[in-house]
């Protein structure tokens, strides 16, 4: 510095003093709130210049280390009804609502409490502190710490909420993504409130307050720690034992301390059962067989029933061919219903075997599921793990007293319980129906369909002709249940009898007349009025045409008579439209015999 720079003495002195008196009076000021509430403790004059400075610098000493904003130690000087009174060691004492020391339902007088002084003064000159937000700043640094060190948290899961889960970190509130709650979708969040578990705290921003945690990360870590111990231990057909943690259609997870592995319902039991809850349930420990490993897809296959006997060891000698036995029905399909023998053993009852008479066109109509019904054994093939069942054969085969009871000649009463094109069948017992061939319903007409001579429901009188039992077949006669008309028909019809007749059919070699009375007879290609020679009936006569003819030959025991035409009348029913038309002989059936 300069001459020129350097002020004079006399003035370095007087600013000198000036400032000594400023300061000295900013500090009286500090004071006099203190000389307002204790005046027998201050006493301007009683204090030289040198022991008010010694004292301002104690008091100013107190104050240096206070700054707005800071986490002061603070202690307890009266607890109020709603109002705990603070001492931070300032010139005024602070205040805070009781509410805010929740945590501390034990607090008293002369406690010492961490707080965070706001300010210093307020417009009533008090200082003001919070409890509240000394906490947060505390649990929140603990917050920082924990992510800048990637360090877990302990948390308690709050409430659930759109995406994810709240979750309470000492006091403060952390948002889970349901995403990371565990390593697999947890099916019931709801289950999950109010647990305590670790988490790695993934995001976090102090202003806006935003922290974001993970329980998966640490579950990732600590799979992947148990995983690699696994590995080392883990081998296919160890058996092990594992707690059932999680329940599905399919199976169960079971935790083989800290892998899961699956215990497929297929595998549980020998026996069938319907859902896995049947046989284990969540939280119990089970003894598991490892069936297979695959550490890349991380897949281990468990097994239950491979630790107990394998139950079709000796079955044959077990289930001998013959044998009568009994079972629940578990199953059915449209072939049959499968019975369980014992857990693990299962047979088959075929629909063909169900019963002896019945049609039965689905096992539903005979047993049902969880039905205890007897059978025999049939056959059982081990190597296949098949073993086929018998129901009928609990009971005596009717087909084989059927000759017995109804010998060939019985005549019976039967009710008509279905039609087909070439025949009917009769109910001659409950599940025992019989054939009437359609050239066994009559002993003179030829008959196109049953339905010309009996309907569905008719009870009709029959004979029995045939009983094959093997073949479970009835051969029933209708006509054979009336005399044979051919045993008088020549009496009926003598030669030369000059009758009328309606022309039905046209064959190749003549035309089958009816005359009446069911009976049929024949009229030879030879024997219609013609001027020259014919080669088809069709030329000269036609399906409907009436006709006066004469007997000329009557043959009962080939079952015909033979007609010549005599005259055809004029008034005839018109002709169809379409030609009758002209079937071949051999393909005839009944009522003409040889021609």
């Amino acid at each position: 510095m300069s001459e020129l720079d350097t002020p004079p003495t006399g003035t370095l002195t007087r600013d000198k003093k000036d400032v000594q008196r400023e300061k000295r009076d900013a500090q009286r000021a500090q004071l006099r709130p203190l000389m307002n509430r204790r005046p027998e403790l201050y006493d301007e004059d009683d204090y030289s210049s040198d022991e008010y400075d010694r004292m301002m610098e104690l008091y100013n000493g107190t104050l240096a280390s206070i700054d707005e904003g800071e986490i002061v130690k603070s202690r307890v000087l009266d607890i109020r009804d709603n109002m705990v009174v603070l001492d931070i060691g300032f010139k005024s004492e602070g205040t805070i609502p009781l509410e805010e020391f929740k945590d501390h339902p034990d607090l008293k007088v002369g406690d010492e409490v961490e707080v965070l002084l706001e300010h210093l003064e307020d417009q009533e000159g008090s200082v003001v502190l919070s409890k509240k937000k000394a906490d947060f700043m505390r649990v929140w640094e603990r917050i920082r710490l924990a992510y800048e060190n990637d360090q877990p948290v302990e948390g308690t899961l709050v409430k659930k909420i759109k995406g994810g889960v709240v979750v309470d970190l000492m006091g403060v509130d952390a948002f889970l993504p349901g995403s990371q709650i565990a390593l697999r979708r947890v099916p019931n969040i709801d289950e999950l409130l109010g647990q305590k578990y670790e988490f790695k705290i993934i995001k976090l921003n102090k202003r806006r307050r935003n922290i974001v945690v993970s329980r998966r990360v640490i579950l990732e870590q600590e799979r992947a720690g148990k995983r690699e111990k696994l590995m080392k231990e883990l081998s296919k057909d160890q058996v092990r034992k594992g707690v059932v943690k999680n329940i599905t259609d399919f199976g169960a997870f079971i935790d083989l301390g800290g892998v899961d592995g699956l215990l497929h319902i297929t595998d549980m039991s020998w026996g069938r059962i319907s859902h896995p809850s049947e046989l284990v349930a969540i939280g119990a420990e089970l003894e598991v067989k490892v069936l297979d490993i695959d550490w890349e897809r991380e897949r281990i296959s468990l097994g239950l029933k491979q630790l107990q006997s394998y139950p079709w060891k000796d079955v044959a000698e077990k289930y001998p061919v013959g044998t009568r036995v009994q079972g629940k029905v578990v199953s059915i399909t449209n072939y049959g219903a499968f019975i369980e023998l014992e857990p693990g053993i299962e047979g088959l009852v075929h629909i063909s075997e169900m019963s002896w008479t019945r049609n039965v066109r689905h096992p539903s109509k005979l047993v049902s599921i969880g039905e205890a019904i007897e059978a025999v054994v049939l056959k059982v093939d081990p190597n296949e793990e098949k073993i086929s069942l018998g129901m009928k054969q609990t009971e005596q085969d009717p087909w084989m007293v059927l000759p017995l009871k109804y010998p060939v000649g019985t005549r019976i009463n039967g009710k008509v319980r279905n039609l087909t094109s070439f025949g009917a069948f009769v109910e001659i017992e409950p599940g025992i129906d019989g054939l009437i061939h359609i050239s066994d319903m009559s002993w003179t007409k030829r008959v196109q369909h049953p339905s010309e001579v009996v309907k569905k429901g008719d009870a009709v009188d029959v004979v029995i002709l045939n009983i094959d039992s093997d073949n479970k077949r009835i051969s029933l006669g209708l006509k054979q249940a009336e005399e044979d008309p051919w045993l008088k028909i020549g009496e009926t019809y003598p030669v030369g009898t000059e009758l009328t007749g309606k022309v039905v059919r046209l064959m190749d070699k003549g035309v089958v007349v009816d005359i009446g009375n069911d009976i049929e007879g024949f009229v030879p290609i030879s024997q219609l009025p013609a001027q020259k020679v014919i080669t088809s009936p069709a030329d000269v006569v036609y399906e409907t045409m009436n006709l006066d003819m004469r007997v000329l030959e009557v043959d009962p025991i080939h079952r015909r008579i033979v007609l010549t035409v005599t005259n055809i009348p004029e008034d005839q029913p018109p002709r169809p439209e379409t030609p009758s038309k002209v079937i071949p002989m051999e393909e005839e059936q009944g009522g003409l015999g040889p021609v």
